[in-house]
């Protein structure tokens, strides 16, 4: 026996050593490593803007330092591209910027912001160049703002406007016997239509229909200007397919050149002055947006803008760069509230909605600032239903045109399993004190009276949130019901019927801030800090491929989108604050 053990404290003693030596090579490397400098700005460079991996505005940071230093996660967020595009105007090492086959995730909010980066670029002299295999048509209103844009000869445009579909489960439910109960409030709340109709209803079709039509004005208004076509035109070209071959696309004037990817080389040589046989110099938007961030400067730390970014879903508990929690939302907050150099507070909303009760709990945060601080909302891709429920009582609220908001209306679901469970032989009793002391069963039929009782708990969270939105908004409830019911407006949509004051975007509502708090030089200070454990830090590690990858290498990543909706709707609890469906424009 004294045997066995001693073999068993050598192992574990083997074990223990091997673990420390890893770890120790692992901290020695991220603190030497983070002192290392960024990648060279050589003179007569051009910028590579890849953005295939980056998705966020923001892209997190830690209240404990030391996962810094063991975090491999040096991502940036969308809003240091921008901010780096907009340094890049004033580099002299800059000359110009490539868009070579990208491919992004990023959504139409997002792209219109870059879109308008790109814009200011080119007017300060600068070149912007774009070339594809083949354009999406979310990637070809991107590439658009282009000086030039090149297209592979034996590649395609996708031009032919926008459209969405839904799928609808109610014979599902019948044939299946598994049931989603739907309690909800708001005649446009289509989030939960399909399990209730065989097609869109009337009310549906009208928002939706309404909804593609805002984000397609803007996307084309956009296209016009950036390639003097006019919009009819461009309607004329998506209704016919008349730009889909390099050809024709040039006909069109969509593109400038058809020709392969050494041509364009070869063009980007021509205008930095380089020689043909030689090979001119470039730098990545992630490598030069590294560099910006490390060698940036406060203009004045005792005058800061906290920029709060709220991005995901909302849900209760701790959260992270893809949900909204109410920990993180909160404690940034209350720190940037307590903050004597924090003047005002910018929330960057990016956000479908959620759970209704963490909304209010952000909202009621948010209204506490205000009354220390201006608080200024910057809306991104989405801030519907609970996304616009913690923004609808800031001081201003900036929009772009082609945000998706509103949908102020709520509901409630329940997976119900009676039916199913009986045609197989398995049957559910309750026995009870008294009428109503049984909780929700999957596996008892809903009970009206539970449903009445729950019925009045949505509608009363309905009736706070028109509330909170008229107070925010200076309207009556009345005003706000008659635009609420759910319903989802874009951003231009909304400007109209005063559910945001000003079409804009992060800068621009940083600027408001600025002003509000009558400060003219100013830094900005990005929240939340997210307070994460050690788990959290092996999952950054070669030897753990996240879950999340290992998935989307088996399936795929269409599959997984899939895959984690339905997940999404399980996990759903409590009344929810959610926008209907998210619009992908490829």
């Amino acid at each position: 026996m004294r045997f066995l053990g001693n073999v068993l404290a050598t192992i574990i003693g083997i074990f223990v050593f091997f673990m420390l030596f890893f770890f120790g090579i692992v901290l020695i490397g991220a603190i030497f490593g983070g002192e290392s400098e960024g990648v060279e700005v050589k003179n007569n460079s051009v910028i590579e803007l890849n953005l295939s991996d980056i998705t966020n505005d923001y892209a997190g940071k830690y209240k404990d330092p030391w996962m810094d230093v063991f975090s491999k996660n040096k991502k940036i967020g969308v809003t240091d591209v921008i901010n780096a595009i907009e340094i890049a105007q004033s580099d002299d090492a800059i000359k110009g910027i490539s868009i070579l086959n990208n491919n992004s995730e990023l959504g139409m909010a997002q792209s219109k912001e870059l879109r308008n980066a790109l814009e200011s670029f080119k007017k300060s002299g600068k070149f912007v160049m774009a070339y594809a295999n083949a354009y999406s048509q979310k990637e070809y209103y991107l590439n658009s703002v282009a000086n030039t844009i090149y297209l592979n000869p034996v590649g395609e445009l996708d031009f032919k406007g926008l459209s969405t579909e839904v799928m609808f489960f109610k014979d599902f439910q019948d044939k299946s016997g598994l049931k989603m109960e739907v309690i909800r409030h708001g005649k446009y709340k289509s989030a939960v239509e399909p399990f209730l109709e065989n097609k869109m209803s009337d009310a549906n079709r009208e928002q939706t229909t309404a909804l593609l039509n805002s984000v397609w004005s803007s996307v084309v208004t956009d296209i016009s200007k950036s390639r003097n076509i006019p919009v009819t035109k461009l309607n004329e070209i998506a209704n016919g397919l008349l730009a889909r071959t390099p050809e024709m696309a040039k006909a069109q004037k969509l593109v400038d050149v058809v020709a392969y990817e050494d041509v364009y080389h070869d063009a980007i040589r021509n205008a930095l002055k380089v020689a043909s046989d030689e090979d001119y110099n470039s730098i990545s938007i992630s490598d030069y947006t590294q560099n910006t961030i490390t060698t940036g400067t406060d203009t004045d730390t005792s005058n800061q803008i906290a920029v709060i970014y709220a991005q995901g879903e909302i849900q209760s508990g701790e959260g992270d760069v893809t949900v909204i929690g109410e920990g993180s939302m909160r404690r940034s907050l209350q720190e940037a509230r307590k903050n004597k150099d924090v003047k005002a507070i910018v929330l960057r909303i990016d956000s479908p909605g959620g759970n209704a009760l963490t909304s209010d709990l952000i909202w009621r945060e948010i209204e506490l600032t205000k009354k220390v601080k201006p608080v200024v909302v910057s809306m991104g891709n989405y801030a519907a239903s609970g996304g616009y429920y913690i923004a609808c009582n800031a001081n201003t609220i900036f929009a772009e045109e082609n945000t998706i908001t509103g949908s102020i209306g709520v509901f409630g679901i329940l997976p119900n399993f009676a039916t199913a469970a009986n045609r197989y032989g398995i049957n559910t009793e309750q026995i009870r004190t008294h009428e109503n002391a049984p909780n929700y069963s999957p596996f008892v039929p809903l009970d009206e009276k539970f449903k009445a009782v729950t019925l009045a708990g949505v509608e009363q969270i309905y009736k706070i949130f028109v509330t909170h939105v008229a107070q925010g908004r200076k309207m009556t409830f009345a005003q706000v019901d008659a635009i609420a019911q759910g319903r989802v407006w874009t951003g231009a949509e909304a400007l109209k019927i005063g559910l945001v004051d000003k079409i804009g975007g992060l800068n621009d509502a940083i600027s408001q801030a600025a002003a509000l708090a009558k400060i003219k030089t100013y830094s900005t200070q990005n929240y939340p800090e997210y307070e994460k454990n050690f788990n959290d830090l092996l999952a950054n590690f070669p030897f753990a491929q996240s879950k999340e990858n290992f998935i989307k290498e088996e399936i795929g990543n269409e599959n997984y989108k899939l895959m984690q909706q339905v997940k999404q709707f399980q996990s759903r609890t409590g009344v929810q604050a959610l926008m209907p469906f998210e619009i992908d424009i490829n």
